[in-house]
């Protein structure tokens, strides 16, 4: 157990040639630091809690003062340290954010975003009932996780690594900076990209050496990975940055959709500006197209994805998108079909099933599809290969 006292501040990226960018993520930092366990994690089994003024600066003149409270949380052999944020981070219901980090290796770092749903409408977006998580507690804590953040498994290929855990609560797949009325009392903290953002801002500050980057995200938490990605290849033009989205593959590039939502979660005032995205609209900017993007702005990025072949989750959405007519199969492989006709090189690892995420199941370890060990894919993705597509052959059937 221990206490970690610190001031968290936002940073001047050091390579010209991302000067643009690093004004954008940097004017949108939190007063603190964040980061969040997986989808399921075990009860802390101890902790500590210090308080301290943490001052966020950008770029422009402009400065944000907020109190950050640190919560250590011991699970051997590592500790997991919670950071609470100020504004401008926040959850959908307008609460605080916060997030957990875990020391390790400092030039091997692991950024993970979360999964948890979204929301587009009054009923997707309410607070008791909606389609998604809206706001971040003690459940968040990944002490005690599975898969990639068990550090005692022999197996774990970023056993030692360092982890900056982003958590998810706001709805917009990490991708909004909005704030939406949906009914006279339902009003959405759309944050997403800020709480993101905060989550690579600590990153940056505190493993400005770091030689390995393991960007990653599991469900709604996928989403923004590929995004990431380009941005600590940006930051760190030393670093080997490899990037695997978990469970998002099917959500198709529809151009009324993502005007739609995007509209909704104000996803466009954050792309970035990069000479790859000068002549995109709204209607361009879409899930699979954050891969294509990202892959012609920082080509030297191994991208990678799993997907199950009728993942339940994914067909419900899906189907709350008014987009039923294909099977998750179908879309995966549609979407995969067009990243790489964009140019951009993407290994896909399919298989079989409606079990939706993988990151932080027994399965990351035990699944086995066409001969290859799941466990042994991510392995040579993260040592520097881009590894073979794997496709099952038997991919089971659409649930009922």
């Amino acid at each position: 157990m221990h206490t970690a006292t610190r001031s968290c501040r936002s940073i001047a990226w050091r390579p010209l040639a991302v000067v643009l960018v690093a004004v954008a993520l940097v004017a949108a930092a939190c007063g603190g630091s964040s980061g969040s366990a997986g989808d399921t994690a075990a009860p802390a089994t101890s902790s500590t809690t210090a308080t301290t003024t943490s001052t966020t600066t950008s770029t422009s003149t402009t400065t944000t003062t907020s109190t950050t409270t640190t919560t250590t949380t011991t699970a051997p052999p590592a500790a997991w340290v919670r950071h609470d944020v100020g504004p401008p981070c926040e959850c959908a219901d307008g609460s605080p954010y916060a997030y957990w980090t875990r020391d390790g290796d400092p030039t091997r770092v692991v950024l993970y975003f979360q999964g948890g749903g979204a929301c587009f409408s009054a009923e997707t977006c309410s607070f008791t009932d909606g389609t998604y998580d809206v706001n971040v507690t003690d459940e968040d804590d990944p002490s005690g996780a599975g898969g990639i953040f068990d550090a005692t498994d022999p197996r774990n290929p970023v056993a030692g690594w360092s982890f900056v855990y982003v958590p998810y609560c706001t709805g917009d797949v990490f991708l909004g900076d909005a704030v939406h009325e949906y009914a006279p009392d339902l009003v959405v903290h759309h944050k997403g990209f800020v709480d993101a953002n905060h989550g690579l801002t600590h990153l940056l500050e505190h493993y400005p050496d770091a030689e390995k980057v393991f960007v990653t995200g599991s469900s709604a938490g996928a989403i923004p990975s590929p995004l990431f990605g380009a941005f600590v290849a940006d930051a760190l033009p030393d670093a080997d940055v490899a990037v695997l989205g978990d469970a998002a593959g099917a959500y198709p590039d529809n151009p009324v959709v993502n005007t739609a939502i995007g509209g909704l979660w104000n996803t466009f005032a954050n792309v970035p500006d990069w000479p790859e995205n000068a002549d995109l609209t709204p209607a361009d900017w879409s899930i699979p197209g954050l891969y294509r993007q990202a892959g012609l702005h920082a080509p030297r990025v191994r991208f990678a994805r799993y997907d199950n072949a009728y993942d339940e989750v994914q067909a419900g959405f899906v189907a709350l998108s008014g987009l039923a007519d294909a099977t998750v199969l179908d879309l995966v492989e549609t979407t995969e079909a067009a990243i790489e006709e964009a140019g951009v090189p993407l290994s896909s690892y399919i298989a079989p099933g409606t079990r939706h995420t993988i990151l932080w199941r027994p399965e990351f370890y035990d699944l086995t599809v066409e001969g290859v060990p799941f466990v042994d894919w991510v392995t040579d993705l993260i040592d520097g290969e881009r590894p073979t597509d794997v496709h099952c052959t038997d991919c089971g059937a659409p649930p009922a």
